[in-house]
């Protein structure tokens, strides 16, 4: 009881440590799981590891082959939760780039880092494609924390985003399919002979079968609503759980391929109750992951970190990190628009993931058990490509970034709280002038309007973290809440400014600050004396943005109270002799002005 207890919160520690100090979870789950594994023998009185996932006579938390039992189990979960976020209209929309990293790299890898594994370590031509199936996967779960921080081009990080999400379920397929193909081969005695292919054909039939049909039915009880809301997330657990059961016994081991598909068409229909089911999923997930890789961590005995003890293992490792993966970058984006230096840094940044490490102790664990001979260095050669990749990337990749000369000097984007007629017509304007902009708003129609002006826009909710989690907007700088909620732009500039203000954070004035100037806020907008609804009345009336000439300072300030004078003009920007646009803050008497520098302003035009 004291040893599950602890797994469970070390486990959920290790992943708030994570979230504490923006690393990948995976590394302090595999480091605390070592710890308490194979490296307490070294330290412990007896010599046993303090956790002990197989029972072996008087310590250990699974009896016999249970472990193996609990970890299909779990692995099943997680990969139906990454099949569901497998869309197919986002494959069609991320790009030739994207596609061809997920098709053409995924098999690149899989063939050039297979043969490394044979003629570095010298397993077998089945266990090395085994080994070079599991290192596909990246994952949005290492490359999140490691971009995070990083101001770079908004293209290199939505590359490296949409890889990550979009490869999770198909690396895993491929892992499936590989492992299948050896338990027919080798396992069942058939060694690849004409039955083997039936066997492996009737694996993936069944897989198939199952999955795509499981999928339906489930999606018709929500459809028609037979199951009470109260109930949905159980019987949903229950439903995965039964599918992985009902495949492996029609066909042995293909359960993980019937979960992969169910999960994979299920995410694929429109049905709205699936979020709910996402959002538990999810948090089951996260509970199984921080379980799981303390386990299979402390799993790992000492004379199997000694296997990896080697130039052998260096060399492969090297081979995967420096050959293997810009070898499939760089054909990947051949005849692209990605610079020689956004490929290296793409080439760089390719951390393996919780899949990855997962299904290799999964499939590990069952060769090894079933007497494969050499079974047992899958899962320390994964482990080892993991902690190594997470911490060769999460270690260098801003250096790596400022030394190939994709970090950005500065970070130019400017996001918009609200996409209302006003916060549309300044970001079209801006966009105009070379700068990027992305509006948000809760409302999906506020969205779809700004998208029809060809803006960049994203349903959200600014009191959710997904804002902040969203690697794509790493070269925000600025931020701009023009909402017409005092509560929702003050919100905005107290949560998003340390991630998205780093050169300015300012909101629309309220309409009592509007009554007393005296109290202007010192992250002001545009006025002092116009709020949310004197600029919904200007754009109404006056929809255009004009530009007029500053001769000097006096002019300036005359053009300011100008606007003051006049109800349907309101400032908006300066545009400086090098053509760079500054955001008027709401005492912008004080903005720095020269000759020839530019108002720009909303609404009637200045006399």
């Amino acid at each position: 009881m004291l040893e599950l207890a602890g797994i469970i919160i070390l486990g959920i520690m290790a992943q708030w440590l994570a979230w504490k100090f923006k690393i990948p979870a995976i590394l302090p789950l595999i480091l605390i799981g070592l710890f308490v594994g194979p490296i307490s023998t070294l330290i412990s009185e007896d010599g046993n590891k303090w956790i002990e996932p197989v029972w072996n006579g008087e310590t250990g938390l699974f009896p016999g082959e249970r472990l193996f039992g609990f970890v299909s189990l779990a692995i099943s979960l997680i990969l139906f939760e990454g099949g569901l976020t497998l869309k197919k209209e986002e494959i069609k929309s991320v790009g030739p780039v994207i596609y061809r990293l997920i098709t053409l790299g995924s098999f690149i890898t899989l063939i050039f880092a297979g043969i490394a594994a044979h003629y570095t370590i010298g397993l077998s031509w089945s266990l090395s494609f085994l080994f070079s199936s599991l290192i596909i996967v990246t994952g949005p779960t290492v490359i999140t924390p490691i971009l995070r921080n990083l101001a770079i081009k908004k293209d290199i990080s939505t590359i490296l985003k949409w890889e990550g999400i979009l490869i999770d379920p198909i690396g895993a397929l491929a892992a499936v399919l590989v492992y299948e193909f050896i338990s027919v081969g080798e396992l069942q005695g058939n060694n690849y002979t004409k039955e083997a292919l039936i066997e492996f054909g009737k694996i993936i039939v069944i897989g198939f079968s199952i999955g795509f049909s499981s999928a339906h039915a489930f999606a018709m009880a929500l459809r028609y609503r037979w199951i009470p809301h109260y109930l949905l997330n159980a019987v949903s657990l229950a439903s995965v759980l039964a599918v992985f059961v009902l495949s492996d016994f029609f066909a042995h081991e293909s359960g993980l391929l019937a979960v992969v598909i169910m999960g994979m068409v299920l995410g694929n229909m429109k049905i709205d109750i699936l979020k709910d089911i996402m959002y538990f999923k999810e948090t089951i997930s996260i509970l199984l992951i921080s379980i799981l890789f303390i386990l299979l961590s402390a799993q790992i005995n000492m004379i199997d970190l000694e296997l990896i003890y080697n130039w052998q293992s260096l060399l492969l490792f090297l081979v995967v990190v420096l050959l293997v993966r810009p070898l499939a970058v760089f054909l990947s984006t051949r005849k692209s628009d990605i610079k020689l230096n956004e490929k290296l840094f793409i080439s760089w940044v390719g951390p393996r993931g919780i899949v990855a490490a997962g299904i290799a102790s999964l499939f590990g664990l069952k060769l090894t058990m079933q007497g494969v001979e050499g079974a047992n260095y899958i899962t320390p050669l994964v482990f080892m490509i993991v902690l190594g990749t997470v911490l060769l990337n999460a270690t260098t990749a801003r250096l790596f970034a400022r030394l190939s000369g994709v970090m950005l000097k500065k970070s130019e984007g400017i996001l918009i709280i609200g996409a209302s007629e006003s916060a549309i017509l300044i970001a079209t304007y801006l966009q105009n002038s070379g700068r990027r902009v992305v509006l948000i708003d809760s409302n999906p129609k506020h969205i779809e309007n700004a998208k029809n002006k060809e803006l960049e826009a994203i349903v959200c909710d600014i009191y959710s973290e997904d804002l902040v989690e969203n690697i794509e907007l790493n070269d925000i700088g600025y931020l701009m809440a023009l909402t017409g909620s005092y509560t929702v732009n003050e919100y905005a500039i107290n949560k998003l400014k340390p991630y998205f203000g780093e050169h300015g954070a300012y909101r629309l004035i309220s309409s009592l600050e509007m009554r007393d100037p005296k109290n202007n806020p010192v992250h002001g907008l545009f006025s002092q004396t116009d709020d949310y609804i004197n600029i919904s009345e200007v754009v109404r009336d006056y929809p255009d943005i004009n530009e007029v000439e500053i001769t000097s300072k006096e002019h300036y300030l005359k053009l300011m109270e100008d606007t003051k004078d006049e109800i349907k003009s309101i400032p908006l920007f300066i545009k400086d002799n090098e053509g760079e646009i500054h955001i008027l803050p709401s005492d912008s008497d004080q903005m720095p002005v020269e000759a020839g520098y530019k108002l720009m302003y909303l609404g009637k035009k200045l006399p």
